[in-house]
């Protein structure tokens, strides 16, 4: 499988995760504000402070975003774009979210594809500080009560990155366990997924958010993302047993590579390692005993 060598140590537990109740529920963010204080409000309303939530249309403007791109330097396997700040009106076609804090404070990691009002379709790492909401949009989200993710800085990468961590459980109306997870780099997607249920005594599980990064990517109909740099947003997942009884993820995501490719699709599994990180929240719909 392919590996990108990281700056720093490898931590010994390869997927950081908490368990946590959760419930799913929809919220339009209001026009006008920044995405940030947009998307904490519809979660304060709901009784969550973090959690994670999925677009599939939006306004915004104005907005900013980075792309990924090659380590000038060398501190990091890879690193941003500068930032575009592009004219008029962005239209969303699908994005994901992290929400939580950073530095004490309300923070999100958000990767998306998007028109510009140019025409250009483009993708990449949507910038809290500088993207406002332009027009109304519902948005479907995830809440957490008992784990938040907090970005932290993280030695094997050298960035500050989410990670899920506990959190005295507020007693917000929830429906349903779940695992706030994040992956660590050099790991397949898919089955570092199935080695966690497997390990939990999940059957059947359900991905809300995904947002992260991998090495490229090889989809399931035979494509191939070459750069090895990507921002990538998850559409769909679920774990559930094959025909044989055995766990399979089924992912569904969209990305933009270092070069600007931009690929949609179900991924292969066994052949798209993680690259810098995956944060993401499993909901557990079916479980052994």
């Amino acid at each position: 499988m392919r590996s990108i060598a990281q700056p720093g140590p490898s931590a010994r537990e390869r997927i950081q995760w908490v368990e946590a109740r959760g419930r799913a529920f929809s919220f339009t963010l209001q026009a006008g504000i920044p995405l940030l204080e947009a998307a904490r409000r519809g979660f304060a309303a709901e009784g969550f402070s973090s959690g994670v939530l999925s677009v599939s249309g939006g306004a915004l403007g104005p907005f900013a975003y980075v792309m990924p791109a090659l380590s000038k330097t060398g501190a990091n396997a890879a690193f941003y774009s500068e930032t575009f700040r592009p004219d008029g009106i962005t239209r969303l076609k699908l994005a994901t979210m992290t929400l939580g804090e950073r530095d004490g404070a309300p923070f999100f990691h958000c990767h998306g594809l998007w028109t510009e009002a140019d025409g250009r379709f483009n993708g990449g790492h949507m910038l809290p500080e500088e993207t406002v909401v332009a027009e109304p949009f519902e948005v479907q989200a995830f809440g957490l009560d008992g784990a938040t993710f907090v970005a932290e800085p993280d030695a094997e990468t050298n960035f500050k990155l989410f990670g899920p961590m506990p959190r005295q459980a507020t007693n917000a109306e929830t429906t349903s366990r779940a695992f706030a997870l994040r992956l660590r780099p050099n790991q397949d997607f898919a089955c570092a997924l199935e080695k966690f249920c497997r390990q939990h005594g999940i059957l059947h599980a359900r991905l809300h958010g995904g947002v992260g990064s991998t090495i490229g990517a090889c989809f399931a109909d035979g494509r191939t993302v070459v750069p090895f740099a990507t921002e990538l947003a998850v559409r769909a997942g679920t774990i559930a047993p094959d025909a044989d009884g055995q766990l399979e993820a089924e992912l569904e995501i969209a990305l933009v590579d270092y070069l600007g490719g931009i690929a949609e699709g179900k991924l292969v599994r066994g052949d798209n390692p993680v690259l810098m990180t995956m944060e993401l929240v499993l909901e557990v719909l079916d479980e052994e005993g």
